[in-house]
């Protein structure tokens, strides 16, 4: 079932890379400047803008991306983070299943491991 938003999280020394990617892979991307830790912006798809929010530092070293449409190439986080570590080659991390206000996970820091050796599962204890 498609997410109504993606998000992934990748380490902040390759988001760099993750925008020239999105640029020249997905689609036009539009970039503000940086506003403290937060950079919005937009990529054009078929037509169709997706926002497209980064926050660094959202848990230690690793940035969040957040894509706020359901208009993604991809249907759920899985296959975004898929993507982007075949395009980059580097450790992409997803909430194990998608999520919802009326969902009532018992083990809300499970999350997924996308590396260029394979996917797993993990307990994942962000701190703020």
């Amino acid at each position: 079932m498609r997410q109504p938003d993606i998000e992934i999280y990748l380490r902040e020394e390759h988001l760099d890379a993750l925008t020239e990617w999105l640029n020249s892979q997905i689609g036009p991307l539009q970039l503000k400047p940086w506003n403290e830790l937060t950079r919005r912006g937009a990529l054009t798809l078929d037509g169709q803008t997706i926002p497209l929010m980064i926050v660094r530092k959202a848990a230690g070293k690793w940035a969040s991306v957040w894509f706020d449409s359901d208009n993604t190439p991809w249907e759920t986080d899985r296959d975004c983070a898929r993507a982007i570590n075949a395009g980059l080659g580097q450790e992409v991390r997803c909430s194990v299943g998608g999520w919802s206000e009326e969902q009532s996970d018992d083990d809300p820091d499970r999350w997924l491991k996308v590396t260029s050796e394979g996917e797993s599962e993990f307990i994942w204890a962000m701190k703020p």
